[in-house]
């Protein structure tokens, strides 16, 4: 079995193997209904893939606008957390802004999750203000972050 990860856009038939995913990795995941409305109905959605073998192990959701990207989900199967994979995602959306001429990229992540922040911050993110209550299963506050592309 060939371990290398391939970094692809998303497509349909990957959306059952990244609602596992968010069900893994989120308190609120995302349905496979959001996801098929992204792929279909939203103009402004682009998803990236992690894939080793043939297993989707990750994915990085954005919203790029104008100028402008959000960041709606990073996510990385258990079992493959650890291995640089969130970071690659992520770098991959960042390569796809930088492509389009985007100039800026935010995100929100929770306060408590300073695994993530820590990758965000290394990737060049800075702080950028709270969102209060922001997660609706426990009303987490949310660190607001952005990155502005030369």
């Amino acid at each position: 079995m060939d371990n290398a990860v391939v970094y692809r856009e998303m497509v349909g038939g990957d959306i059952p193997s990244v609602v596992e995913i968010e069900n893994e990795a989120f308190a609120t995941p995302w349905t496979e209904e959001v996801f098929e409305h992204e792929m279909t109905g939203n103009d402004y959605a682009h998803y990236v893939v992690a894939v080793s073998g043939e297993e989707v192990i990750g994915h990085c959701g954005m919203w790029v606008v104008m100028d402008e990207c959000h960041i709606t989900n990073v996510a990385v199967r258990k079992h493959m957390r650890g291995n640089g994979i969130g970071e690659a995602l992520m770098k991959e959306a960042i390569e796809h802004c930088r492509e389009n001429e985007v100039r800026l990229m935010t995100l929100e992540v929770r306060m408590t999750n300073t695994t993530a922040q820590n990758l965000y911050r290394k990737l060049g993110f800075q702080d950028g203000g709270i969102r209060k209550n922001y997660y609706s299963d426990d009303h987490e506050d949310a660190l607001v972050m952005w990155v502005e592309f030369k």
